[in-house]
């Protein structure tokens, strides 16, 4: 293993081309490094430098020992500064698992913001849907949780509070036999048509989805995206987030019908587990408490304005 003053002065000597120049670089007698290079070359047993030449260069093996000697001082410093990270209470990475109702393009200003404290912390975002979100987070596959839906279920040393609360609206396409209906649609109307739902990304459990039906038929998609585009296009019927379908049911390109059992409004939550408590963590859970970021995070864009 090389030291660090072994690492710096291979880089120094590839990079000048000269022992002197090298000396001057690293602050030290040209004796002295020369006499460093000789111990190098004892230890490996092998000539690492081509001295015939009036400018220093490495043999093919010098070459090998400075790019190895090189990447060993990133590793290094790299590891210095994820050392005095944590140990200043920054975490190495955090983990943060959006609800896929929620807009990830909401969240790249407070992103920026967090790349300015140049903490050194490495974000990873991931989309989950429906008891996947909660999952992730009992799972130890996020530090934080956004948009979750649902009662917080039991996991030990969770905190959570309200992000806010999302309307919804029972929309079909206006050439959807349900769409010429009169009066609030009845349980047995809504049954005889199949729902689109977004799939549940549980792995443990087989899931649920929302405003189904018992015995009702559905098409799951992947995305809220697709299920508002497979409803406009007659492909089946269900609830939508108000705010985002606003154009379309304004346009007529969806239909808003009313139910006899309406779905009552969702409450989304933030959570995370209070044993892992960092610096980064503490600055988000403090951004997604502003009220102006956790309002357009809940209504969002209409996505088809």
């Amino acid at each position: 293993m090389l030291s660090e003053e072994e690492l710096a002065l291979l880089e120094a000597i590839r990079e000048s081309g000269s022992l002197s120049r090298a000396a001057a670089r690293l602050g030290k007698a040209p004796s002295t490094v020369s006499h460093a290079v000789r111990q190098l070359e004892t230890r490996f047993d092998a000539l690492l430098f081509d001295r015939r030449r009036y400018r220093l260069q490495l043999t093919p093996a010098g070459h090998m020992l400075a790019e190895e000697a090189a990447r060993l001082m990133q590793d290094v410093s790299r590891m210095t500064q994820r050392v005095r990270q944590i140990a200043s209470g920054w975490e190495d990475r955090l983990w943060i698992v959006t609800d896929e109702i929620l807009e990830f393009e909401f969240l790249m200003p407070v992103v920026k913001a967090f790349d300015a404290l140049q903490s050194g912390v490495m974000l990873r975002f991931k989309h989950e849907v429906l008891a996947g979100t909660w999952e992730a987070l009992r799972d130890g596959r996020a530090d934080l949780i956004v948009g979750a839906t649902n009662e917080p279920p039991a996991i030990p040393g969770l905190r959570w509070f309200e992000l806010g609360v999302m309307d919804w609206v029972f929309a079909v396409s206006p050439r959807h036999p349900l769409a010429a209906v009169e009066g609030p649609l009845k349980r047995e109307q809504i049954v005889a048509h199949r729902a689109v739902v977004v799939a549940d990304s549980s792995r443990r459990t087989a899931g649920r989805a929302y405003g189904v039906v018992g015995g009702q038929p559905a098409l799951a998609v992947p995305a809220m995206r697709a299920k508002v585009l497979a409803q406009r296009d007659g492909l089946g019927v269900g609830w939508l987030p108000r705010h985002r379908v606003a154009s379309l049911l304004k346009r007529g390109e969806l239909v808003e019908k009313p139910t006899a059992d309406p779905r009552e409004p969702n409450v989304l939550y933030v959570a995370w587990r209070g044993d892992h408590e960092g610096r980064a963590l503490q600055w988000w859970l403090e951004q997604l408490r502003q009220p102006r970021l956790s309002e357009r995070l809940v209504k969002g864009i209409d996505m088809f304005a």
